[in-house]
């Protein structure tokens, strides 16, 4: 890895961490496509550049997640089955799905027609709830076990956690705006988990390409987060499911031939 690729990976993870097209899967993608190997240092700095992402989402809503503490109970409550689950799969995903590329475009082509199904279903009602603090801590919790299939490289975390609250009767614009204020604590607690458990694969020079990957991932997501509120005001998420499909088809398709 050099300079160029930690700010390309940055890149990467700031524009897709909050669209429902999976950031993790699109990393190991571009690795791939930068001919890098996903060795252990790699596969945590692609974890731990997703906090720069997160941190612009802490930029923009630090004032609704820290101070209006019934919405941050009820993040909390969603991040919980999230964490238990990463916590019992963590070794396995680490060791046998992340970076793995088969099961990335898998998971991108499958999700990407879901994605399409769904929304050719799903009509949102005029009684759909608003509020994120009127959420009841059952449905908090029922949004954190949708958010945890995405430990599965590929499936998109927004995707999953965006999906779990239109069913459960949420207003578009406030299921998105949950899964931002979700993925705080989901990604922080990934990232620590990994560098605690990895810190030795980093040298000097390593970190300095995981700041840079980190600062250009921060810039890039606050600018993502602002344009995907803005977008679906006024369309669904077919668009994403479309690319999603495309991108699984091309990748495979270069891949073989």
């Amino acid at each position: 890895m050099n300079l160029l690729h930690a700010v390309l990976f940055g890149i990467v993870e700031g524009v897709t961490e909050f669209l429902p097209i999976s950031s993790t899967g699109h990393l190991i993608l571009t690795a791939r496509a930068l001919g890098l190997a996903q060795t252990g240092f790699l596969k945590s700095f692609e974890i731990a550049i997703q906090l720069g992402a997160i941190l612009a989402v802490l930029a923009l809503y630090w004032k609704r997640l820290l101070v209006d503490r019934e919405v941050l109970k009820r993040v909390l409550a969603a991040f919980f089955p999230t964490a238990v689950l990463g916590f019992i799969f963590y070794h396995f995903v680490k060791k046998f799905l992340l970076g793995n590329t088969a099961v990335v475009l898998w998971s991108l082509f499958v999700g990407g027609v879901l994605l399409i199904v769904f929304e050719r279903w799903h009509q949102e009602k005029e009684t759909a709830q608003e509020d994120i603090s009127k959420m009841t801590y059952g449905q908090a919790m029922l949004i954190g076990v949708f958010q945890s299939i995405a430990i599965i490289p590929g499936v998109s975390r927004a995707a999953a956690t965006i999906v779990g609250g239109l069913l459960l009767g949420f207003k578009r614009k406030t299921i998105v705006e949950f899964s931002f204020l979700l993925a705080v604590p989901t990604m922080l607690a990934a990232t620590a988990l990994d560098l605690v458990k990895h810190r030795t694969l980093f040298s000097s020079s390593q970190t300095g390409f995981l700041l840079t990957g980190f600062a250009a991932a921060f810039v890039v997501a606050l600018f993502s987060v602002k344009w995907l509120l803005y977008y679906i005001k006024n369309h669904s998420f077919v668009i994403f499911g479309v690319y999603r499909i495309l991108a699984a088809l091309i990748f495979f398709f270069w891949l073989v031939y």
